[in-house]
């Protein structure tokens, strides 16, 4: 299987460039599943809740799902992608910082951001989705945003579900994160595919720096690609997808079968 990020420089609400731009990018090299950063047609920095509203879209049946779902079906191909939900009607309506994962018979999956980041609390609702594992060519495919990586559990209950790859669309401005995937992709011997951004946002009196560095790890913690701080970048390359399914660590350890799970009640209560 062939998996590529598309490390991109979205314009805040820039809505329709911003897809161009990425279907473009991701035309311009054949892969079997794309991963593209967290809120990546519509940019992060929105002023208020009323302006996430104007830019929001229903999954699947807004353009920007629609578009991606084209592109699969021509290109024979599956993305994950973070885009801004709406959901509901009314007064009723929330708002999501999702991630949709398409191929190309449609929407495969559609999962919300579990563990919101700063004033993303503003904006957001807490995602309701859980996590969820879904195949793709023999691939099993699980999906996380962004802040999720400061919580173990988000990565560990994707893969004891079963995930071979994790896709993790981000917005990283701490330095934390690339290192800390690392050691996510070891500790389940998963690949992890992080697609972070690059360039600035700056709304009134708040500017954000966005650190680039998006990667490919193995389940061995081998930094496969990674691109620059700086700059747009695709990136490809061949994985074997069942080498994450051999969960041991050394000839007496198995990494699952090794788990103590009644010792470990007190992260649930």
């Amino acid at each position: 299987m062939r998996v590529a990020f598309y490390q991109s420089s979205p314009i805040y609400g820039e809505v329709e460039y911003n897809l161009f731009t990425a279907l473009n990018a991701m035309g311009s090299s054949r892969a079997d599943l794309y991963v593209l950063p967290e809120l990546f047609s519509t940019g992060y920095l929105f002023g208020s809740r009323r302006e996430l509203a104007e830019l929001a879209e229903p999954i699947p049946a807004g353009p920007t799902t629609r578009s991606l779902v084209e592109f699969c079906r021509a290109e024979d191909c599956a993305i994950v992608a973070g885009i801004a939900e709406v959901a509901g009607r009314g007064s009723v309506r929330k708002y999501f910082n999702s991630a949709v994962f398409v191929g190309p018979r449609g929407l495969v999956a559609n999962y919300r951001k579990t563990h919101l980041f700063n004033l993303e609390k503003k904006w957001f609702d807490a995602g309701d989705s859980g996590f969820s594992v879904h195949t793709f060519r023999g691939a099993r495919i699980g999906v996380m945003i962004c802040f999720d990586w400061v919580y173990p559990e988000a990565a560990r209950i994707l893969a004891l579900k079963g995930a071979d790859v994790v896709c993790h669309p981000s917005n990283l401005v701490l330095p934390f994160c690339q290192a800390a995937m690392v050691t996510r992709s070891l500790e389940n011997r998963v690949f992890t595919i992080t697609t972070n951004r690059v360039g600035k946002e700056k709304r009134g009196k708040i500017e954000i720096p966005f650190s680039g560095m998006s990667q490919i790890v193995d389940p061995f913690g081998n930094v496969l690609r990674r691109a620059p701080r700086t700059g747009e970048k695709l990136a490809a390359v061949d994985i074997h997808p069942a080498r994450a399914r051999d969960k041991r660590f050394t000839p007496g350890n198995d990494l699952f079968k090794d788990r103590r799970p009644q010792f470990y009640r007190d992260l649930v209560r």
